[in-house]
């Protein structure tokens, strides 16, 4: 059967976010609330494959949620950003709220941005994987579960000393 194309929208001041309802889908709806920002959510059935349609994939040439058009993008122009990293650190640039003002407040946030980008998410993810199959592959687990868990430690580690990742100030 032929499948149809995504939802195409009128342009408007609004961002468009292409996105699933999964732990890394959810962040950037997050950082849109808190920014107070306006957004419209564009639902991808990642069960029906239709993160790697055409349509999608110029959008998201990795062809993964999330991903955002901001319609009203530098110049004025539609922009699309991908990966989640990139997204909020977009946000953060363009919109006062989740950046913080001092240098070395900012290249906290930087860290631990990528830090989530590059360990969290992808360890979490594996680990949450390979614990829901039904053949199990217990190395796979212990290995996750365990990387997960020493992650987790280095977050609770740096929480001990300030309120926030970035230090004082909520941030991206």
């Amino acid at each position: 059967a032929e499948i149809p194309p995504l939802p195409i929208h009128q342009r408007s001041s609004m961002i468009d976010v292409y996105t699933a309802n999964t732990p890394n889908g959810i962040k950037v709806p997050i950082a849109l609330e808190e920014l107070g920002v306006p957004y419209r959510i564009l639902r991808i059935d990642l069960g029906a494959n239709e993160q790697k349609r055409p349509e999608f994939l110029r959008i998201n040439p990795n062809g993964r949620i999330p991903a955002i058009v901001d319609n009203d993008g530098p110049g004025g122009a539609p922009l699309s950003v991908f990966e989640s990293g990139a997204i909020l650190w977009y946000l953060a640039e363009k919109y006062p709220g989740l950046m913080p003002a001092g240098r070395q407040e900012r290249i906290r946030a930087l860290e631990y941005c990528f830090f989530q980008a590059s360990g969290i998410g992808p360890m979490f993810g594996q680990a949450r994987w390979f614990m829901r199959q039904s053949e199990q592959v217990p190395i796979a687990i212990q290995r996750y579960r365990e990387e997960s868990r020493r992650l987790t430690a280095v977050l609770e580690d740096r929480l001990q000393s300030v309120p926030w990742l970035a230090g004082s100030t909520y941030s991206v």
